[in-house]
């Protein structure tokens, strides 16, 4: 599980920093308000795309698991097959929903310039879909590296066809209004103008790239499994029984699929209905308060040039520019949670109650490790983290805004990375019942407190965070109660959870000092330039940090011997620090 899970993570890393080198000079190039229009097409595609995915890639990887482990090889063919059929259908029905939605969709939000956006990632719902078969047949074989090559090759597409098609597009928008044309139909009078007329159109050019990085992936998955194959030979499947009727394949695939389902549906629409309630309410509080906002932010307003109109929708893009961070951490340990669900499947098909408990031990633990130090250590440096990677790019309107809401949520890190792992967990052991229950709660208690606090003109924006950190916490606490109370187990929270939590606090604390001293010294360089003094400080403070933490949890015996097994070179390390009692 281990193995599989490090080969994700290494792909998640790879993938987020490919997003941050594509996001970055995107939202330079298309600006906040076009970054605005690029984040509102995903607030329609993410929760169709949610459930259209839901449920089958889970009970795909579950299923085949379960077959490979009781040496049922010709029954995971079948499940392979079947799945192909299913999600041909579900990518089919996905796509021509999010179409027929996207219309009264723009008119009921007024915002109807976000059309081309949402019209342009449509076809991506059917190819993810019909490539999910493919990454979920590998990932029950708990071969996780086609599933890891995919998503680099999905990432690179967006990030170069992404840039070109924006930019491009600016070009032509631009040559009109130098012109004196209208601009995509829009009479301009200043740069101003021009810029919003621009701005949808250069989000829909980014976002179509998206689809086409979903197409690549798709390809490398059908052209891999044309060549490599399952490693399936001819004794394996001769031994093995006769393959289940399809229609029962069929039959138990959707009834382990359907709970997974309904909790991404009302997880997917509740955020449709948040999303659009904290737009909704971010634009009545501008429209009553006005001249607060003016004033508020008038530094970032006027550096930016957005039109009084734009108000709403340049928070709402500087609010998804911290959500970069929010999601970084999570998707990392969100790895962690696909590779456990083979390898729990496997476990509770043959009834290993020693290896159930172990594995619910070690994904809760390594979410812990990783999840901790890395949102505490955000937290405290929200600020110059963000100044580094988005300096020189309207960083001193971007960053007084998005950063508080980047330190918010880097503190709540390890509530949010739990969240994923812990649904897999006991999805693994066929009660994704739970979760569905769960997240419904979570989701009322996040729609009031959005409804309630984004609405207040002093928290505006940021008021979004509560309802997200309240709706997490008790989906955590609730799916923690129900794990070990299904599978049995006990879970060691010393070593799972305060040991990092210590350390992880240490961490951050050691990571703020350094750089506020070395700050004061290192004074070289154009602040505006990301090759200064300051910049240099937050490198410098983050290798200290990662170097305490690392020690700080060796001294408290904070790792356990297959935390680093599964490092490269893990074995010799692990010996190594056993010889020393450095192990828990």
């Amino acid at each position: 599980m281990l193995n599989g899970a490090l080969v994700l993570v290494v792909a998640t890393m790879l993938v987020k920093v490919i997003g941050a080198i594509y996001k970055i000079p995107l939202t330079a190039l298309i600006g906040e308000v076009g970054r605005g229009y690029f984040s509102s097409a995903y607030e329609i595609y993410t929760p169709i795309y949610a459930i259209s995915m839901a449920g089958l890639p889970v009970a795909v990887s579950k299923m085949v698991s379960e077959s490979v482990t009781l040496g049922n090889y010709n029954d995971a063919r079948q499940i392979f097959k079947v799945a192909k059929k299913l999600f041909l259908i579900v990518g089919v029905v996905g796509t021509l929903l999010l179409v027929l939605i996207a219309f009264p969709y723009v008119k009921l939000g007024d915002c109807e310039d976000n059309l081309w956006s949402i019209l342009m990632i449509a076809p991506s719902i059917f190819f993810c879909c019909f490539m999910s078969t493919y990454r979920g047949y590998y990932e029950g074989l708990r071969n996780m590296t086609p599933t890891a090559v995919s998503q680099v090759i999905e990432a690179l597409g967006k990030l170069i066809l992404g840039l070109l098609f924006s930019k491009v597009i600016i070009g032509i928008g631009m040559n009109m209004y130098s012109a004196g044309q209208p601009v995509f139909g829009v009479v301009c009078n200043n740069d101003s103008e021009a810029a919003s007329a621009i701005a949808p159109y250069a989000a829909a050019g980014a976002v179509f790239a998206v689809t086409l990085g979903t197409v690549a992936a798709l390809l490398f998955m059908i052209i891999h499994k044309k060549i490599k194959g399952d490693n399936f030979d001819r004794t394996m499947l001769v031994n093995s029984p006769r393959p289940r009727d399809k229609k029962e394949t069929s039959k138990t695939m959707i009834t382990i699929a359907v709970p997974m389902v309904i909790s991404a549906l009302i997880t997917n629409v509740t955020n449709l209905i948040d999303n659009f309630t904290i737009r909704t309410r971010l634009a009545h509080a501008v429209s009553e308060n006005l001249d607060f906002f003016k004033e508020t932010f008038a530094a970032s307003l006027i550096g930016s040039g957005t039109l009084d109109k734009d108000i709403g929708t340049y928070l709402y893009g500087c609010y998804f520019s911290a959500l970069d961070f929010k999601n970084l951490i999570t998707s990392i340990t969100m790895s962690l949670g696909v590779s456990a669900i083979p390898a729990l499947a496997a476990a509770v098909a043959i009834k290993n109650c020693k290896e159930i408990t172990s594995t619910i031990n070690s994904v809760i633990r390594i979410c812990m490790i990783v999840a901790a130090p890395a949102g505490l250590g955000i937290a405290a440096l929200a600020t110059p983290i963000m100044t580094l990677l988005y300096g020189g790019t309207n960083a001193e309107n971007l960053i007084p805004i998005s950063s508080p809401i980047v330190m918010i949520y880097g503190i709540a890190t390890f509530v949010l990375a739990l969240s994923t792992p812990l649904t897999n967990v006991l999805q693994a052991m066929g009660r994704a019942d739970i979760p569905a229950k769960t997240v419904a709660i979570g989701a009322v208690i996040k729609v009031i407190c959005n409804f309630i606090f984004v609405g207040i003109p002093e928290l505006n924006i940021y008021g979004a965070t509560i309802g997200t950190i309240l709706c997490y916490l008790f989906i955590i606490i609730a799916n923690l109660y129900f794990t070990m109370k299904v599978s049995g187990c006990r879970i060691n929270f010393l070593s799972t959870i305060v040991k990092p939590m210590i350390c992880a606090t240490v961490c951050a604390l050691s990571a703020y000092g350094t750089r506020m001293l070395l700050v004061r010294f290192l004074t070289f360089g154009d602040p505006s330039s990301r090759l200064n003094g300051a910049n240099l400080s937050t490198f410098v403070a983050v290798a200290v940090a990662v170097v305490v933490y690392a020690v700080g949890m060796l001294l408290i015996k904070g790792f356990a011997y297959d935390d680093i097994v599964m490092l490269p070179k893990g074995k010799k390390i692990a010996k190594a620090l056993e010889k020393f009692h450095l192990l828990g």
